[in-house]
């Protein structure tokens, strides 16, 4: 699913080019927005459907008693193409597009994407070694928190942001106007890949726990109404995520910062209490 992808988007660049491409599966001009716009949109909904299997595949594999090293390793080789070269070529076609006349956004571009993909990589490995039981057995069976943004949900944020913006833009000149946004914010998940901010694990939630009838059925209205406005509802429930996961680092500094400083206002009391 990881190529299927990466051919989306590589279909939708040479579609927008009105090459030979264009001419041979008979896209006029102006049919060229709408035609890459829809292959774009194809990839989106591949990477979002690979979040979902990405957050059944180790409980359906525990479930089962398959878990193993090299599943492990295999499961972080998918992930990289899934979430890390898909949503790379899909921003960095986007912005290169509409903005050819500029080289130095070419480049940029470039190198933005590669710091993206090389961020999510680096996020995956620093998860095994982590999560290794063989290293950590007692952190990685008492730790339910992903420390930094797990790429799952940085390439689940670009593609959703992708499609609002597919979904905003009612011609080629506003894409181009829109799209200056995608580069932003694929520098700030890259950042969060690779910090220390911890996020929420949701591959622990216990789906057997009962609830109150009127709780239940404001999660399946809340669920009906992001369904039905997919295509901007889902962009601010992965823009949620990350600022709670920002919100909640900010909380625990300052809790940290009260404590030190009264450890050091004990300390203090207690020399002036020996003097």
């Amino acid at each position: 699913m990881g190529s299927c992808r990466s051919i989306r988007c590589i279909q939708a660049r040479l579609i927008t080019d009105s090459g030979d491409y264009a001419v041979q599966h008979g896209i006029s001009t102006g049919d060229v927005l709408h035609a890459s716009s829809a292959l774009y949109t194809q990839a989106v909904w591949l990477i979002l459907a690979a979040v979902v299997f990405d957050s059944l595949d180790g409980r359906l594999a525990r479930m089962g008693g398959r878990t193993s090293l090299f599943g492990a390793e295999f499961d972080s080789l998918a992930d990289v193409v899934s979430f890390g070269v898909a949503p790379a070529l899909m921003v960095f076609f986007l912005i290169l597009t509409p903005r050819e006349e500029y080289p130095w956004f070419r480049e940029l571009g470039w190198i933005i994407a590669f710091v993206y993909l090389l961020c999510g990589a680096v996020r995956l490995a620093r998860f095994n070694v982590i999560t290794n039981p063989l290293l950590h057995r007692a952190e990685a069976e008492s730790n339910k928190d992903f420390i930094g943004m797990p790429i799952p949900a940085a390439a689940g944020t670009v593609a959703t942001l992708v499609l609002l913006l597919l979904n905003l833009a009612d011609s080629a000149r506003e894409l181009r106007q829109l799209t200056i946004a995608l580069p932003l914010l694929l520098i700030l998940v890259s950042f969060l890949m690779v910090s220390g901010v911890r996020y929420p694990s949701f591959k622990q939630v216990n789906w057997e726990t009962k609830t109150r009838f009127r709780s239940f059925v404001g999660v399946i209205i809340l669920v009906v109404m992001v369904w039905r406005w997919r295509e901007v509802a889902f962009f601010f429930v992965f823009l949620a995520y990350i600022g709670y996961g920002l919100f909640a680092h900010y909380q625990r500094g300052v809790r940290h910062a009260q404590m030190r400083a009264l450890r050091r206002k004990v300390v203090k009391m207690k020399q002036e209490s020996s003097e």
